[in-house]
């Protein structure tokens, strides 16, 4: 069985890397972490790998907003290589930090286009660190999230509400909405950030892309939950977040 390869993109102010790694080796992903700066000096950096993870954390201190120093980065020295691995069928996931930066850095909603929307500070005013939960959107040909349904993820974010101009609206193929605990629409604070249409992940046409800002990485096993002791689940099945691991390691492992 060929084991797929994961790298890492880390930068300054990253912190849910070994979270992330953890996931994909139990996923049984091979992981590599390598700093954005060492990417952009090695012209073919990301021959070999089949999933690009940009995990969440602060990157450069959200200096200019949420993840536009390290979206600058992927904008100005990683283009060419990013469009590349895209076009060759490459997966790729950016969790919290990580989505911001693929949405400031135009590869969401429509990669190889200029920023269409943003992720702007939340609505309450405040950094929102919290359990939501979350339906996956009717249709979504998210690679990540098939057979998937309902899951409670954890969030922790300032900046995580989903703006998208009315023009651009028609671009946007959801992945991951936030909703109420009883399936209907959601409010504060099962909708933590005010998002536009309760949208809390994006993917791409091709369903190769995700962008979303809740942490998966945080529940991959069922005692990782702040419920788990109220029923009788074995502390360390799988929890609600491992599919979308388990998902992207699958496709890769089936293309690769």
């Amino acid at each position: 069985m060929n084991t797929p390869r994961v790298l890492l993109l880390r930068g300054p102010g990253t912190n849910c890397d070994l979270e992330t790694d953890f996931a994909f080796q139990q996923a049984g992903a091979s992981t590599t972490p390598m700093h954005v700066s060492r990417v952009a000096q090695e012209r073919q950096a990301l021959d070999g790998f089949q999933i690009l993870a940009i995990p969440g954390g602060f990157t450069y201190g959200d200096d200019l907003g949420a993840g536009k120093v390290f979206a600058n980065e992927l904008e100005l020295r990683l283009r060419d290589q990013l469009l590349s691995f895209i076009e060759k069928g490459g997966l790729i996931i950016g969790i919290c930090n990580g989505f911001q930066v693929l949405v400031r850095a135009g590869l969401l909603p429509t990669p190889g286009r200029n920023q269409l929307v943003s992720l702007l500070p939340n609505t309450s005013g405040r950094f929102e660190c919290r359990w939501v939960p979350l339906k996956v959107a009717e249709g979504t040909p998210c690679i990540f999230t098939r057979g998937m349904d309902r899951l409670d993820l954890a969030v922790a974010h300032g900046e995580g509400r989903l703006f998208v101009p009315a023009e651009h609206e028609d671009t946007l193929v959801p992945a991951l909405r936030y909703t109420g605990r009883d399936g209907g629409a959601p409010d504060y604070p099962d909708n933590p950030n005010g998002s536009f249409d309760d949208i809390a992940g994006l993917t791409d046409a091709t369903g190769r892309i995700l962008g979303l800002m809740p942490h998966p990485e945080r529940f991959v096993r069922a005692s990782q939950h702040p419920a788990w002791t109220r029923g009788n689940e074995d502390p360390d099945a799988p929890g609600g977040g491992f599919p979308i691991f388990l998902n992207a390691v699958a496709y890769a492992r089936e293309t690769k």
